[in-house]
């Protein structure tokens, strides 16, 4: 009889589940992640429930406001009654526009409203300076999920396109455009996001996001454009003085009067009149938050838009997320669990370090300059000490005051855009989080050198105080390890102890450890699922950190005195467990950077000599991978 765990182990420990799985109608997938935000999601939906039925339950904090907002977004009635009159006035603007000169006239209100432009500023550290913050200038987002959708004879194309272009007719037509009128203004959008196309980069060449940092002197950034004034935008969006602009993709900028002259100017209406109400859909009538979602729900596979009360949560979590998850970190995630994960933190810290004195292609003063890279890496667990001062501003005007959802939004994402502009020379401060601790994820900041655990995460299948030492390795013990991996995967590895992106490699080690992340890519690419293949250019970063991550955590199991093996590679392979609409595994396997779950569970498992003789895998079994085969960088 055929042994499952020694052929497909992830078939082995999740089949089971997946033959009974549903992927809920609103959403692409379900598993692992997803059944935890599904959980969050709605014990959070009863709690602002039940606080706006009950003031006395509100705490006295942000979140009063965040309630009052969220009693706004579930106001369907209202929401119905106004329609589009809340973006008449932007519509109206954009209509109005008659020349590149008057853009001009408006351009920084444009850009501090958040109307949409070809190109958008935002501002983050200074990939070579990251104690200050720098200003960034970026293309805009395509229409189709990535550049490569736009080469002929893509086989997804044609019908995305023409579900969008349906879409927005449809739309347009409910913001009172004739039939006629409707067809034109959707086909000019198109052909100016066709326009566009050929000169942003791909995910795959936006994965080595190092490259994105190329400062430009504000002359330099005065020649991208004959019909916009950068110098005069830039002074008016930044108090303090610059000398420079951080370009993401010169290229594009190169390349700006190319899509954005004379000749353009009524594609470019079109375009920017669309993706306004596109911008707003979700904010708006039930009918234009049912119609607006079309686009992406067929891009993934989804079959109903989410109910009003989700979206009307999610909504709030889009302005209050850090205040929501904040009150979320206090009430859910109790001490033991925040030591015992700490601990695991600085366990995986200090095998890491071990780990880097053995690798003998690394040289003394590079694996020296690495473990002072890992002493000062900075460790947050559970939710932040408190949350950006900007929520402080975010005052909810109620319906009785004169508020609605959308004049809310406006104005806080008004106040967002103005308080990162005037963070620019700014020091960084290394406590703020990116991420909600609501949040089922994780993360590490190569340019502020910390890793992060949103309380979210820190529970089942991940963690939880119930389960073997080893399952929590193979779980939450992984994934911590994963991030600290971050800091040393092809992308990681170009930032030092500061987060600066600099140097700190021999050229021996640097090229030896290119040829390691060149053998990930190729165990990786061109595997088939899904319909679809791997990238393996594409998912290098996350693959390596995998790899790291899972051996890092096993060494950190085994030094347990009561490990379990098969509890570790069986919480691995279940943690990864997911079943997903094909469509949406398809978009996954073009943008996204992370590979899919099933392969990331077996392949790296492939890769540790302890999987294959725990589980006696001999070489006629699936899950085999002969010695001289297996990557392994860290």
């Amino acid at each position: 009889m055929t042994d499952l765990k020694k052929q497909d182990f992830y078939e082995y420990v999740n089949g089971d589940w997946i033959k009974t799985a549903v992927i809920p109608a609103d959403k692409p997938a379900t598993g692992g992640f997803q059944d935890l935000v599904e959980g969050i999601d709605q014990r959070l939906i009863n709690e602002l429930n039940q606080m706006s039925q009950n003031e006395l339950a509100i705490p006295e904090n942000r979140m009063q406001d965040a309630v009052k907002f969220y009693q706004l977004a579930r106001d369907y009635d209202t929401r119905n009654q106004l329609a589009d009159e809340p973006i008449a006035d932007l519509l109206k603007r954009i209509a109005a526009l008659s020349s590149f000169e008057e853009l001009n006239h408006q351009l920084s209100n444009w850009i501090k409203e958040g109307l949409p432009l070809p190109f958008y500023f935002f501002v983050m550290p200074d990939m070579k300076n990251a104690t200050e913050h720098a200003l960034y200038l970026n293309p805009t987002s395509l229409i189709l999920p990535d550049k490569t959708y736009y080469e002929d004879g893509h086989p997804k194309a044609e019908k995305l396109l023409q579900v969008f272009f349906e879409m927005s007719v449809k739309l347009l037509q409910k913001f009172g455009r004739t039939l006629p009128e409707a067809e034109t203004i959707a086909e000019q959008a198109l052909a100016f996001d066709k326009a566009i196309a050929p000169h942003v980069l791909s995910a795959e060449e936006s994965a080595d996001y190092t490259k994105a940092y190329n400062p430009k002197k504000l002359t330099e950034v005065a020649t991208y454009s004959e019909q916009l004034d950068f110098v005069k935008v830039i002074g008016e969006l930044v108090a303090v003085p610059l000398e420079q602009v951080i370009v993401t993709e010169p290229a594009y900028f190169e390349a700006l009067d190319e899509i954005m002259n004379e000749e353009n100017l009524p594609l470019l209406k079109s375009w920017m009149y669309i993706q306004t109400i596109l911008a707003y859909t979700s904010y708006l009538s039930e009918d234009l938050r049912q119609l607006g979602g079309t686009y992406r729900r067929f891009l993934s596979g989804i079959d109903e838009a989410m109910s009003q009360e989700k979206a009307a949560y999610h909504l709030t979590l889009g302005e209050f997320g850090q205040v929501i998850g904040l009150y979320y970190g206090q009430k859910y995630f109790g001490d033991q669990a925040k030591q015992d994960v700490q601990h695991m933190v600085h366990t995986m810290i200090d095998v890491y370090k071990e780990r880097l004195s053995t690798k003998e292609w690394l040289s003394p003063a590079t694996r020296e300059k690495a473990i002072v890279k890992l002493n000062n890496i900075g460790v947050h667990v559970g939710y932040p000490d408190r949350i950006p001062a900007v929520y402080d501003l975010f005052i909810t005007q109620t319906a009785e005051e004169g508020g609605t959802l959308v004049s809310n939004v406006r104005h806080f994402s008004r106040l967002a855009r103005e308080a990162r502009f005037a963070k620019i020379k700014q020091a960084v401060d290394r406590n703020e989080w990116s991420m909600a601790a609501c949040t089922v994820n994780a993360y590490y900041s190569g340019m502020m050198n910390v890793i992060v655990f949103p309380a979210a995460i820190l529970q089942q299948p991940f963690y939880s105080v119930e389960q073997s030492a080893s399952a929590n390795y193979g779980g939450i013990g992984a994934v911590i390890a994963h991030e600290i991996s971050h800091a040393f995967d092809n992308n990681g590895a170009k930032f030092d102890e500061f987060g600066n992106l600099n140097n700190w490699w021999s050229e021996e080690d640097l090229a030896h450890f290119n040829q390691l992340a060149e053998a990930m890519i190729a165990e990786f690419d061109g595997l088939e699922i899904a319909g679809g293949k791997v990238n393996g250019k594409l998912t290098v970063s996350e693959n390596i950190a995998d790899a790291g991550g899972l051996s890092c955590a096993l060494e950190a199991a085994k030094k347990e005195a009561d490990v379990s093996l098969d509890d570790f590679f069986t919480n691995w392979a279940k943690i990864w467990r997911t079943k997903a609409k094909e469509q949406y595994q398809q978009l996954l396997l073009s943008v996204d950077v992370h590979g899919p779950a099933k392969l990331r569970a077996n392949i790296q498992l492939q890769n540790l000599a302890d999987f294959h003789e725990f589980y006696g895998i001999e070489t006629e079994d699936a899950m085999y991978r002969a010695p001289e085969n297996r990557v392994e960088i860290w």
